[in-house]
C-alpha cells in the first residue's frame, strides 16, 4: 500500500530516534535513480539509502571501491528529486574519508550540498573517528556501518560473516558505543551474528539497522534489485525476495520482440 500523498509529513534523524523507542521497526531499502525512488518513496519506506552498492548493481563492477564522488552524487541527486516522504542516506565512497578528516568533510560537504541529501554513511570504527566527529562538527548528520564493510573487501578476503569470534565482537561493541557517543544517529550493522545484534541494538541508544544481522536490529535494508529478483544471480542467505522481476522483464521484451517480428506492433490503433 502506498503512502497518501495527504498523509506525507517527511522523515528525519529524530523521527528515526523515536520509532527505536517506540519499539517500531525501520524499513530502509536502497535506490539510485528517480524513477526507482519515486516508487520507493511511495511505498512509505523511511530511509533510503543511496549505497555505494551502485558500483555492483547499476555499473557491473565486481566490488563498490571504484564508484567516485562525483559518480555518488549523480545518483544522490536523482533520488533526492524524486523523494517527498522518506530520508535520503548517501554512502561516502572508497578513498573520500579514510585517513583524512578534511577531505571527509569536504567529501560530505559536497554531497550534501549538491544533491541536497539528508544524511552521509561511513564504514569502520575508531579507525574513522576523528572523519566521523569532523562531518558531524558541520552538522551533517551521520550513519555508521560496522561489520561485513564491503569497502574493505580486499584486508577481508572474503564476504564471509563477521564478528564471530571474541575478539572481533568485542570490537564491534565498542565501535557502536563510540560511534553513539561522539553522535551518529543510526548505525548499520553488515553480516554479523544474530545475537550480537541483539546485544548491540541493546546496548546503544541510536537505531540499528541490519542487514544479514538477524531480527533484533531496529531496523532492516536490502539492495532493492535483490529484493525485486532482478538480481538473480545474487543469492546471500539473508535475502528475501519479494518478486520475479527478471521474469516478468524477460517475458515483456520477448513479447515485444515477437510483436514487431510478427509486426503486430504497432497497430492501427497505436499509430498517428
Amino acid at each position: 500500500m502506498s503512502v497518501h500523498s495527504a498523509d506525507i509529513r517527511r522523515i528525519t534523524t529524530h523521527t528515526i530516534q523515536e520509532m527505536k523507542i517506540r519499539g517500531e521497526k525501520i524499513s530502509c531499502l536502497t535506490a539510485y535513480d528517480y524513477s526507482m525512488a519515486g516508487i520507493v518513496d511511495a511505498a512509505g519506506v523511511e530511509l533510503i539509502l543511496v549505497g555505494d552498492s551502485a558500483s555492483n548493481v547499476m555499473a557491473g563492477h565486481e566490488t563498490t571501491l571504484p564508484i567516485t564522488i562525483d559518480q555518488m552524487i549523480y545518483h544522490a541527486t536523482s533520488v533526492v528529486r524524486a523523494v517527498k516522504r522518506a530520508l535520503v542516506v548517501v554512502d561516502l565512497p572508497f578513498g573520500s574519508y579514510q585517513g583524512n578528516s578534511r577531505e571527509a568533510l569536504s567529501s560530505a560537504i559536497r554531497i550534501m550540498k549538491e544533491s541536497g541529501a539528508h544524511a552521509v554513511k561511513l564504514e569502520g570504527g575508531l579507525e574513522i573517528k576523528d572523519s566521523v566527529t569532523r562531518i558531524l562538527s558541520a552538522g551533517v548528520p551521520v550513519m555508521g556501518h560496522l561489520g561485513l564493510t564491503p569497502q574493505s573487501i580486499y584486508k577481508f578476503g572474503t564476504y564471509t560473516v563477521r564478528a564471530k569470534q571474541e575478539a572481533e565482537a568485542q570490537k564491534l561493541m565498542e565501535d557502536a558505543k563510540m560511534l553513539e557517543e561522539v553522535g551518529c544517529f543510526s548505525v548499520v550493522l553488515e553480516k554479523i551474528p544474530s545475537a550480537l545484534t541483539k546485544k548491540v541494538s541493546e546496548s546503544i541508544s541510536i537505531p540499528t539497522v541490519g542487514i544479514g544481522a538477524g531480527p533484533h536490529a531496529d531496523g532492516q535494508i536490502l539492495v532493492i534489485h535483490d529484493l525485486l529478483g532482478i538480481n538473480k544471480a545474487f543469492k546471500p542467505r539473508f535475502l528475501r525476495r519479494y518478486a520475479d522481476l527478471n521474469g516478468i522483464m524477460n517475458d515483456a521484451i520477448s513479447n515485444y520482440i515477437k510483436d514487431v517480428k510478427g509486426k503486430s506492433f504497432p497497430n492501427e490503433q497505436e499509430s498517428y
